[in-house]
């Protein structure tokens, strides 16, 4: 057990169940105290966050660590009606001993500007000694874990979210390779120059004399303004209500066109142009902050540079170094191959067994061949889509799978009526009374209940993919923690991750024997999360020298 602070690094072992099982000792730093201590198992913090990034940067590696306030966040979300509660190690404590618990500071959007004045750690009360505090809440989330409906799947959840945590320290101070010159190039070839002041560029510009012209001689148009666009459409009897790309497609009017061009290098220009590549790109490298667990599917966030929205014509700049290869690795079809393994349907799991294309095989067995139909069924029972075509289909799957079928539909009657519920390891939803993300459906000023609301609905399509969503994330963070561990003997690093993608950065030689822990990483963390079922977890795995060149 570690906890750092001004004056050094306090140390206390501690035994299975989080007692003390020695005296406290100090040392100057982490990394000191690690490379004393190879015997170590497992090193328990606050947050790894806080106290690992020094070390990593000293070169010291920690094998394993149990992230205290990443495990809060998950026994909290799994005690009813405590997800979404602050998870600090003071609001731990506060918890514990029944005191008023302190909120967790404000947390910078994802994707927002780093700043020199980030909020440090919520302080604990005066006179409480810090790592005292670290060890009986440790202590007491050994017990709370226990108290939970299946303790061995919370065990491996709180210590494969610590090990992302590690992964996330790690990938920061890596990076992603990065190749500035490529980079400006390519800004240069879309956008053309840049005009002092650095706002408009002339591709941009002639785009917006373009769509003014469309208007009528003297109109002028400012195409970044949806308000101005929407304006100039109803002078000419066109009636919009937003000037979102599906919309303005249904136009028939000359201003389309520019406009739509328009929109799309000025959504490059703003998030991954210039500015970004100054803010962003140093040394070569493009080092977003990873926040594991940033939203409440689990699924990963940053904050900052826009890491998991990379355009396919920016990725261009993602190049290895001279002699090294990028192994880019998607996991095919997670989410249809965790329902199959979590929903313990036979069907599916045969058909997610084989291996190849999921879809095709579906489609084979349950609709005649037609993949794209296929798709749209499995997609719409995880997502929610009960109208229309999409009600056929699913009618179409649940004849064949009725246990998958089942399991996301009683995940969403769950969520209409209010209830909570939880991915395979134990990962449970916000309450209905919390508001969630917009991306997950759930209006953000009305609480989601029982009856026939809006709000009751779109609650129930939440909770109907979280189960499948958040299993499958809670797959990938096992994934990246395999990989970790394998590769760890040779030059490769772990460079990239988003949602089921990954990527690692490695000498040529070593390439294949990377790709190979890839593949294997995906079926043993699906052993490992859902036990052992026929379910297949494969990865499309391409070795190039730029990230582009693994999407053509």
């Amino acid at each position: 057990m570690a906890d750092a602070g001004d004056e050094g690094v306090r140390l206390r072992p501690v035994d299975a169940d989080g007692r003390a099982a020695g005296p406290v000792v100090v040392e100057r730093s982490l990394a000191d105290a690690v490379r004393a201590r190879p015997e170590a198992t497992r090193w328990v913090w606050r947050s790894t966050a806080e106290v690992y990034g020094r070390a990593a940067a000293a070169g010291v590696r920690v094998e394993r660590c149990y992230d205290v306030e990443a495990a809060e966040a998950l026994i909290t979300g799994h005690e009813e009606g405590q997800s979404g509660q602050p998870k600090s190690l003071a609001a731990a404590w506060a918890r514990l001993k029944g005191l008023p618990v302190p909120d967790d500071p404000p947390v910078r959007a994802p994707d927002g500007q780093p700043s020199l004045f980030e909020p440090g750690p919520v302080p604990l009360p005066p006179g409480t000694d810090p790592l005292e505090a670290l060890l009986d809440v440790y202590a007491a989330q050994q017990a709370r874990v226990e108290d939970t409906e299946h303790p061995g799947r919370m065990r491996l959840l709180t210590a494969a979210e610590s090990a992302g945590t590690l992964v996330a320290a790690e990938l920061a101070r890596t990076g992603v390779p990065w190749r500035a010159d490529v980079h400006r190039e390519l800004l240069t070839g879309l956008l053309g120059e840049r005009y002092p002041g650095g706002h408009e560029t002339r591709r941009l510009a002639e785009l917006a004399d373009e769509v003014s012209r469309a208007f009528g001689d003297g109109v002028r148009v400012r195409p970044d303004l949806p308000a101005d666009i929407i304006r100039a459409f109803a002078r000419e009897g066109i009636t919009l209500t937003s000037t979102r790309a599906w919309e303005l497609r249904a136009v028939d009017h000359p201003a389309v066109a520019p406009l739509l061009e328009y929109k799309k290098l000025y959504r490059l220009h703003t998030a991954h142009g210039w500015s970004w590549l100054q803010t962003w790109v140093r040394d070569g490298r493009f080092r977003p902050e990873y926040l594991p667990g940033g939203t409440v599917t689990g699924r990963w966030t940053t904050n900052g540079g826009g890491a998991l929205q990379i355009p396919k014509v920016i990725r261009r700049a993602v190049v290895a170094d001279p002699g090294w290869r990028l192994v880019v690795a998607d996991a095919d079809q997670i989410e249809p191959r965790a329902l199959a393994a979590v929903a313990r349907d036979p069907g599916l799991m045969e058909v997610a067994g084989t291996g190849r294309d999921l879809y095709a095989d579906l489609a084979e067995r349950a609709f005649s061949g037609d993949r794209d139909r296929a798709k749209l069924a499995m997609l719409g029972a995880i997502y929610g889509q009960t109208s229309g075509d999409g009600l056929k289909h699913l009618a179409d799957l649940r004849r064949r799978f009725p246990r998958a079928v089942a399991y996301v539909d009683d995940a969403a009657r769950a969520g209409e009526d209010g209830r909570l519920v939880r991915t395979w390891l134990g990962r449970t939803c916000p309450p209905a009374s919390t508001a969630v993300p917009d991306e997950a459906g759930l209006p953000q000023d009305e609480p989601a209940g029982s009856g026939g609301t809006a709000a009751a609905r779109a609650r129930g399509r939440f909770t109907r993919n979280f189960v499948v969503q958040g299993s499958a994330a809670d797959w990938a963070v096992i994934v990246l923690a395999l990989v970790r561990q394998a590769v760890a003997g040779l030059r490769a690093e772990l460079v990239f991750f988003q949602h089921d993608e990954l990527i690692v950065h490695c000498p040529e030689e070593e390439a294949a024997a990377v790709a190979d822990v890839i593949r294997w990483a995906g079926d043993e963390a699906g052993r490992i999360a859902f036990g052992a079922t026929p379910t297949r977890f494969p990865f499309t795995v391409a070795v190039v020298e730029c990230y582009a060149d693994a999407k053509d």
